[in-house]
C-alpha cells in the first residue's frame, strides 16, 4: 500500500506525526510525506521533535513548492492520502480545487482519481464558512475525521487519545494498527 501523507498548519501536528511512526511500523505501507511551512513550525512548536526526524520517518519527502513531484500527478498509482492536522486554509483550497501547493495538488489528485482522502480539521469553534467548507468536502466524497476524543476506551494520557483517533485514521483505510481498543458492547464496559 503506498499512502501520503500531508501535515499542515492547524494545531495537533502531533497526529501527523503519529500516524507517520505508525506506519513505519507497516511493512507493507510506503509513506509519502509532504508538509506545510506553517505544518513544519507546528511541529517545532507543539512538539519535541526535529524535523528531520519526522522526516525520517517518511519512505519518501516531498517539499510543499515542488509542484513537480510524483505525487502531483494521478499517473502517481497512490491508495490514499491523510492531511493531519488539516488547517481551514487547506480545507478551503481543497474544496475549491485551489492546488498552488504540492499538498493540496496531491489532494486534488486522490478527488479526480477516486481514492481515499481523508482530511483531520482542527478548528474549533466553528463559524458557518468552516461548516459551509466540511458540508462540501463531505459532498464531494472526502472522508472528515475531525481528532475528536473517545471516552470508552478510558484514556489515561494524551497519547491515549492521540493512539486512538491515528488509529480510527487507519481504520478508514482498511489497516489495524492495534491502537483501537475496540466497543465490544455494553456488557464489556
Amino acid at each position: 500500500m503506498r499512502l501520503i501523507i500531508g501535515i499542515s498548519g492547524a494545531s495537533g501536528a502531533i497526529y501527523g506525526v503519529r500516524l507517520l511512526e505508525t506506519l513505519r511500523e507497516q511493512d507493507d505501507v510506503e509513506t509519502h510525506l509532504v508538509m506545510s511551512s506553517t505544518g513544519r513550525m507546528n511541529i517545532q512548536i507543539e512538539t519535541d521533535w526535529k524535523i528531520k526526524d519526522v522526516e525520517s520517518l517518511a519512505d519518501v519527502v516531498h517539499r510543499n513548492n515542488d509542484v513537480g513531484a510524483m505525487i502531483a500527478s494521478g499517473s502517481f498509482q497512490s491508495d490514499g492520502m491523510i492531511v493531519a492536522p488539516c488547517s481551514m486554509k487547506t480545507l478551503s483550497a481543497i474544496v475549491n480545487s485551489y492546488a498552488d501547493t504540492l499538498l493540496c495538488r496531491a489532494a486534488d489528485v486522490m478527488l479526480k482519481e477516486r481514492k481515499q482522502l481523508i482530511l483531520v480539521p482542527r478548528e474549533s469553534p466553528l463559524h458557518a464558512g468552516h461548516c459551509r467548507l466540511l458540508y462540501q468536502a463531505a459532498r464531494m466524497g472526502i472522508a472528515i475525521a475531525p481528532p475528536m476524543p473517545a471516552f470508552y476506551n478510558r484514556p489515561q494520557s494524551v497519547d491515549d487519545i492521540v493512539n486512538h483517533t491515528v488509529g480510527r485514521l487507519l481504520d478508514l483505510l482498511g489497516l489495524e494498527s492495534g491502537l483501537v481498543k475496540r466497543w465490544s458492547g455494553v456488557s464489556d464496559a
